[in-house]
């Protein structure tokens, strides 16, 4: 019976975890966690034991699963009280909660333990609400506290989250038996209940109560008047901007690592960019400990006018990015004491551009992305303060003290190795089908955010779909041979990923005709696509590049026939010559910015092949006098390996081209064919 009991309670507090953290207004993405405390059988004494089921380190209460649960003997995580060397000494207590895990699996015990476990009650929820943070970092938080909730909400000044923390809200309770939870001071919300049900309850009522507090009593313009020359431009042109803007932007947050990014219109965050109160609120930064932790302790602002150009912008904020890095290096100077860990970069993770938007960085999309969410976050917070009183956030020692804090650093040690192409943006044209889809699949598993490029949109996103969602890849149309298509190609991609670093030119078509039959049609249209194509995709790509001064690769997948002289082949084989031309020139003249240009040289990729189903292969197969069916097998059989070439032997050498092992490597072709004697580059 106990062990049905334990599961029910495990499955509610589950259930409860996922209400919660499904709704932004509760609490941010891997932010809070929830609690349960229920009778169990230990299966050693057969004796009924009183376990705690506590969401763990990392977990997000949307999503949370049993998996995602820390399971504690209560009786054990309690009697450290007693072992308890006081505050100085506190972090000590995180590894003592792995002697007080209940059976096997499960997460690692998160700093916020203490807090579920020694509180008094079967249900525990501490959550981070806008509407609750932003009476926690109101100057007068306290005082509003009582005004706001009575008595039934105790107020609690900032402490940073640990065992003494866990032990001051049990304390808080215990002499306040009216209340159902208090306000972390600079922090956020903790509440309680004797049933998930009654807890939940408690948790909404707070946020709710706050959230109609402070629209019932907030001044009109908390961020103050609009400034002139700082209004939103129109949806058109912010995101032209924003995309003449990007690639300076990740180069300027990539200077210690590279970045991902991500791009914001929000009609909340361009409201903020273009009051009176924006360069005070931004310099103060953020309080609560998972925003700043997601967006350092300030973001950086540019402050021109809209009217300014993007030249001027660009040059502007070059200039601030100096100066921000300076004031992080004193900042982390100021507070850093012997047994602080190095610092970890000291480039801005959000950066705010009146009129336009935010963008947000990390080290992959979904990082970069939930650095945004928590930025905006930070704006509701402010924005509800300032309505109410004045927005007050933690010390700059104090996010020091966070931000720096060794079992911070020893979460981020934890945190798995990254794949070879995490962190770069890869764009590869044709890639709705074969031997494309089959490099984007291949770039995206290894760790790539990947723009699925395809003249069928509607092909292109669903070949996106299939790799993942929006953080890993998406799907925009190009048409190669329309230079404006292009350059709204890669403007999507710098918009949807922060920059660009990797390029394929795959994109391509194939007529097998002899000379005689082939019209001048024929050949304008494959170099259109294949000569014209390479180099207006290389063009558009280039510039992203040059401007991020990052580096980068493009490849061109030509082929076997650039340097062999098949039959019936000359529209086809001589576009093809020029993009092998075309990766040596443009090694040569990219090379000084780090841009890398090689080719891939396939042959005989009849199985998935969108060219081969779209009648070449039927064409080659007459050419050759074989049956269509038979045609892979018949390249295969001229080869020196014997063995048939498929899409993904492609994608291999992309991955190879583009990984960490050929970093010296540019003007090089690889031969994808089994050896074909003929085509040997000499």
């Amino acid at each position: 019976m106990s062990e049905t009991i334990s599961k029910t309670v495990a499955q509610e507090l589950i259930e409860r975890s996922n209400r919660l953290g499904s709704d932004k207004k509760n609490t941010n993405f891997a932010g809070g966690n929830t609690s349960a405390k229920g009778l169990s059988t230990d299966p050693v004494t057969g004796e009924q034991i009183e376990l705690l089921w506590v969401k763990g380190s990392g977990g997000d209460l949307g999503t949370l699963t049993e998996k995602g649960l820390s399971t504690l003997r209560l009786d054990r995580m309690r009697s450290l009280v007693n072992v308890y060397p006081g505050i100085e000494r506190e972090d000590e207590m995180v590894a003592a909660f792995d002697y007080c895990l209940h059976g096997k699996g499960g997460a690692a015990p998160s700093i916020d333990t203490a807090m579920h476990g020694l509180v008094n009650a079967p249900h525990v929820d501490h959550l981070h609400p806008d509407s609750g943070i932003a009476i926690a970092t109101a100057k007068d938080g306290e005082e509003l506290t009582g005004k706001i909730f009575g008595d039934k909400v105790v107020w609690v000044p900032w402490r940073r989250p640990g065992f003494q923390l866990g032990l001051d809200i049990s304390a808080i309770k215990e002499a306040n038996p009216q209340a159902v939870g208090c306000i972390l001071g600079g922090h956020g919300i903790t509440a309680w209940g004797e049933t998930s049900e009654e807890s939940e309850k408690n948790s909404l009522w707070i946020i709710d109560t706050a959230a109609k507090y402070i629209e019932e009593h907030s001044v009109a313009e908390p961020f103050g008047a609009v400034v002139a020359g700082f209004e939103a431009l129109s949806q058109t042109e912010r995101r032209a901007r924003a995309a003449a803007l990007a690639p300076t932007i990740r180069g300027l947050a990539s200077h210690d690592k590279p970045m991902v990014g991500h791009f914001i219109d929000d009609e909340r965050v361009l409201d903020f960019l273009s009051r009176e109160k924006l360069g005070q609120l931004a310099e103060l930064g953020t309080s609560c400990p998972d925003h700043f932790l997601r967006t350092k302790v300030k973001p950086m602002v540019l402050d021109l006018p809209t009217t300014a150009t993007a030249e001027e912008q660009i040059a502007r904020l070059k200039e601030l990015h100096v100066a921000y890095r300076a004031d992080y290096q004193a900042y982390y100077d100021a507070h850093k004491d012997e047994n602080s860990p190095a610092i970890r970069g000291a480039d801005p993770l959000i950066v705010l551009i009146p009129g336009v938007g935010m963008f947000s960085y990390g080290a992959n999309k979904q990082t970069a992305r939930v650095a945004g969410e928590f930025y905006l976050n930070a704006i509701n917070v402010m924005r509800g303060a300032e309505g109410l009183s004045t927005y007050t956030p933690i010390s700059d020692a104090e996010k020091f003290r966070i931000e720096y804090w060794a079992l911070e650093e020893a979460k981020l040690q934890r945190m798995p190795k990254p794949k070879s192409h995490a962190g770069r943006i890869a764009l590869v044209t044709g890639a709705a089908s074969g031997i494309g889809k089959a490099i984007a699949t291949r770039l995206a598993a290894e760790g790539a955010c990947v723009v699925v490029a395809d003249l069928d949109l509607a092909k292109a996103q669903a070949a996106a779909a299939e790799l993942g969602n929006a953080d890993v890849a998406i799907g925009v149309a190009a048409n190669v041979a329309d230079a404006d298509a292009v350059q709204s190609a890669i403007d999507e991609a710098v918009l949807a990923f922060g920059g660009l670093d990797l390029v394929v030119n795959n994109a391509g078509l194939s007529l097998s005709k002899p000379l005689l039959e082939t019209t001048e049609a024929d050949w304008n249209l494959q170099h259109d696509v294949m000569a014209k194509g390479s180099f207006l995709v290389s063009k558009a790509a280039a510039k992203a590049l040059i401007e991020q001064q990052m580096g980068g690769d493009i490849i061109y997948i030509s082929s076997k026939n650039s340097v062999f002289a098949g039959p019936n082949n000359i529209a086809y084989s001589a576009t093809k010559a020029d993009q092998a031309h075309q990766v040596r020139l443009l090694a040569v003249e990219l090379g000084e910015h780090g841009v890398r240009v090689n080719g891939i040289n396939p042959d005989g990729v009849v199985r998935g092949s969108g060219i081969f189903a779209g009648g070449w292969g039927a064409q080659r197969a007459a050419t050759y006098g074989v049956d269509e069916e038979d045609l892979g097998q018949f390249y295969a059989n001229r080869t020196i390996l014997k063995r048939e070439v498929v899409p993904e032997n492609v994608a291999d050498a992309v991955y190879v081209l583009t990984g960490p092992e050929l970093t010296r490597t540019t003007g090089l072709h690889i031969p994808v064919d089994s050896g074909v004697a003929a085509a040997f580059l000499r």
